[in-house]
């Protein structure tokens, strides 16, 4: 099967094609660049990302929005950005194990994505894995990411809306990371709202989103656990969605994804492995200086 076939049984909602597609691009093996010209633009469909601290419960709400939108017939797809080991690029936590609730639902899909050492946190690919999967035909596409910090903030580039999960105990995080959230959050959760001090939480939270001139962010408590305020958080999203359509942040989010094209492109000729060698040599010779080092490279691969 050529590009152009797999391209095409990707349309018909093949998930053997689909698998395919995702492991061929995310490998870069040679003929990705003509598959993905083949695809069609669908900005219809959303792009929901959930990320947040650790321990905040992203991976059972995801869970139990997955759940809500199944019921309603649609078809969902799952991205879980695992944090990966800088040597062999695997993905370590298996989010799949951990969504064992609706794995084998036959309309949705789950696919674990190692961040190989990503900056952002976000595996390079995933754009074009969430194009893969708006080809599939799946009505709502979910991007989990393996936490928030000030490196991490490009899932608000990648996402029609970005929903930042919390639990009452973040105050703290909250404060540290509070001009990144601020930037990124669509819409804040406090999870695991049956806890003391949600309500107090949640009202800080409103109170900064309301810091912002024209802030329209809501604030929404769920206990994922016990399938508490999923309705109203569907709501939020599909009132932030609608938003959207009606002025122009989705052409910003186009500039962004393009922007991350164009430096994934720019950073294709650079093969750590065969960098790490030549500077195990390079970096025992006296005046060694990795900055000197770094612009030669880089002017060399140009």
């Amino acid at each position: 099967m050529n590009w152009v076939q797999l391209a095409e049984k990707v349309k018909t909602g093949d998930y053997r094609a689909i698998a395919r597609a995702i492991t061929l691009v995310e490998n870069r093996t040679a003929g990705t660049d003509e598959f993905l010209e083949k695809l069609s633009f669908r900005p219809e469909i959303p792009v929901i990302g959930f990320t947040g601290p650790p321990g905040a419960g992203k991976s059972s709400l995801v869970n139990v929005m997955a759940t809500h939108w199944l019921a309603e017939g649609l078809k969902v797809a799952i991205i879980a950005v695992d944090p990966s080991s800088p040597f062999n690029f695997g993905s370590v936590l298996g989010d799949r194990l951990r969504m064992a609730g609706i794995f084998l639902h036959p309309n949705v899909f789950i696919r674990s994505l190692s961040s190989r050492g990503s900056l952002g946190g976000l595996s390079a690919s995933v754009i074009e894995v969430i194009d893969i999967f708006k080809q599939g035909g799946f009505d709502r596409i979910i991007v989990e990411t393996v936490g928030v910090g000030q490196s991490e903030v490009e899932i608000a580039g990648i996402a029609d809306c970005t929903v930042v999960v919390t639990v009452p105990e973040s105050g703290d995080e909250v404060q540290t990371l509070k001009s990144g959230l601020m930037e990124i959050a669509d819409v804040f959760v406090v999870n695991k709202a049956d806890r003391e001090g949600a309500d107090r939480f949640a009202r800080f939270l409103q109170d900064l989103a309301h810091s912002r001139l024209d802030s329209e962010t809501e604030v929404i408590k769920t206990a994922a656990t016990e399938n508490q305020g999923i309705s109203e958080l569907n709501e939020a999203i599909d009132r932030h969605l609608g938003r959207m359509i009606t002025n122009n942040r989705k052409y910003r989010l186009l500039a962004e994804k393009a922007g991350r094209l164009i430096i994934q492109r720019s950073m294709a000729g650079f093969n750590l492995d065969k960098i790490a060698a030549d500077l195990k040599e390079a970096s025992n010779k006296p005046g060694f200086n990795l900055y000197i080092y770094s612009r030669n490279l880089a002017r060399d691969i140009q």
